[in-house]
């Protein structure tokens, strides 16, 4: 298969996804190479891959977003396409360009499509002249702050500042007063300067409660673009998602064809190829507004595969190869419920504040049904260089009471010692009434989650993985010891030769 596909992908980047991609190359027969920095020298990315080749220290500048190593990188080692995942370089438009003039298939949209749907401000424009629903706002970024104050009196108050370029909740702003409104300006404009090297700005109505629903697209090179249906991501703890599900309890069809109809003609409108995902909010009425569009694979990409059994990594392999997307994709239906937990080193009773340390001891949920993408094991240290999340754990049932019920066991199964993690905390999010009954809006967590209460399982496993630890070191064997007073096989079968019986 891999004759008319690839010869060898390079995986630019780590952890879980690095991981997802190898695994979906392994499938297609296609070699990878893995880069990694020195911070990741032993992560499982790097042992599951081919190849593989350290690209610079932990700062990821100095390494994941070292565009010219990592194209160098794919040149040395004979590689004609490159993956790069979601985050680091996956929607910088420079990246395809780059590796056009190299000569490498780019797994993703063109530097084109990228360039216009990275900004929010151009894709505002564009999408509004093809008739998808945008949110009342800004048409274009503002200058000053006279053109901020007329924007935010006609959509009326609150509003929201968002920054141009990115995404993650960087460079966002809610204002609900005039008064707030420079203050806040500025502050954004700050931040996504740091965060994105662009601090152009603007402004939207904000929507007060709205669900957060997006659309998963796939268009290929023979004129084909379609939708996989929607997934529901409105549990977000400071405008980062934490848990995702598939169908979501506010779509009618009706709203779901109209829906699916507008992120289809998102896509085209941009030109896009290969995988995508269009964003939208919902609000109380039913109202849809664009929101924007993520032109690479989504981290929760595998609720859409759960429940449509699709493999997306493989359909963007096939895709950037100019293959047209598989058959099975046009008759694709949702089947069951599949929810999706984000697994984060970090500590939900202190604001979410990272963990690091080294993962004395995991194990994960097993049985039907229950599926875990993860980029570490027992032994992996876990530092503060790169975004948290650890793994994703991902249950599909008949039915939603049925897939949430199976979600909250198998966090309960999921056993990972050394750092502290959100596990706990979506548990409690999943068995809250307002969420079993699918009241799930993006304030769900300020709204219901701060007055829970803390039970005292994280002090028992800080004790259980101190024990783990010294049964490590007590079980550790002395090999320098037994090399040097236990004898080989070879010293003890005594003589020996290699023999050789013919019968007729």
């Amino acid at each position: 298969m891999s004759d008319t596909l690839f010869k060898k992908i390079l995986v630019a980047n780590r952890g879980e996804i690095a991981v997802r991609i190898i695994n979906a190359c392994r499938l297609l027969k296609i070699p990878t190479l893995a880069i990694y920095s020195t911070a990741d020298a032993d992560a499982v990315h790097v042992r599951m891959a081919d190849e593989a080749i350290e690209i610079g220290p932990p700062p990821p500048l100095e390494s994941y977003l070292a565009l010219d190593k990592i194209i160098a990188a794919a040149k040395s080692f004979h590689c004609d396409a490159i993956h790069p995942g979601y985050g680091f370089l996956a929607e910088n438009p420079l990246f395809p360009e780059r590796c056009e003039e190299a000569g490498i298939t780019f797994i993703g949209p063109s530097a084109k499509a990228m360039r216009l749907m990275g900004n929010k401000v151009e894709a505002r424009i564009k999408m509004s002249g093809a008739g998808v629903p945008v949110i009342p706002g800004m048409k274009g970024a503002g200058a000053d702050l006279r053109t901020f104050e007329e924007a935010a009196h006609e959509a009326g108050y609150p509003v929201l500042i968002k920054a141009a370029a990115g995404g993650g909740g960087k460079g966002m702003r809610v204002v609900h007063e005039p008064e707030e409104l420079q203050a806040s300006v500025e502050a954004a404009m700050r931040e996504a300067k740091n965060a994105f090297g662009d601090d152009t700005v603007y402004l939207e109505k904000y929507l007060e409660n709205p669900r957060h629903i997006e659309f998963q697209v796939m268009a290929d090179n023979h004129g084909n673009t379609i939708h996989l249906f929607e997934r529901e991501c409105s549990i977000q703890r400071r405008h980062q998602k934490i848990i995702e599900e598939s169908p979501s309890m506010a779509l009618t069809p009706a709203l779901r064809a109209q829906m699916g109809q507008a992120a289809v003609r998102a896509a085209e409108t941009a030109g896009y190829r290969n995988a995508g995902t269009v964003e939208f909010l919902v609000d109380k009425n039913g109202g849809f507004y664009f929101l924007e569009m993520n032109t690479r694979i989504q981290v929760e990409h595998p609720v859409t595969e759960m429940t449509t059994g699709s493999d997306l990594v493989v359909e963007q392999i096939r895709i950037a190869a100019g293959e047209k997307m598989s058959e099975y994709l046009f008759r694709a239906s949702q089947r069951g419920h599949a929810i999706e937990c984000r697994v984060y080193a970090e500590d939900a009773e202190n604001n979410f504040f990272p963990s690091s340390g080294n993962i004395l001891y995991y194990e994960e949920p097993v049985g039907p049904g229950i599926r875990v993408d993860s980029g570490v094991t027992g032994g992996t240290k876990v530092g503060v260089e790169y975004d948290p999340i650890l793994a994703k754990l991902i249950v599909h049932a008949p039915t939603r009471d049925l897939a949430i019920a199976k979600m909250i066991a198998a966090l309960g199964d999921y056993h990972i010692l050394g750092i502290k993690t959100s596990r706990k905390f979506m548990m409690d999010v999943l068995a809250h009434p307002e969420f079993k009954a699918g009241r799930t809006y993006t304030d769900f967590i300020p709204t219901h989650m701060q007055d829970r209460e803390v039970d005292v399982i994280p002090a028992v496993e800080t004790a259980a993985a101190a024990a783990a630890l010294a049964m490590m070191k007590s079980a550790k064997p002395n090999m320098t010891a037994i090399k040097a007073t236990t004898p080989s096989p070879w010293q003890t079968i005594g003589a020996w030769e290699i023999g050789m019986r013919i019968t007729k």
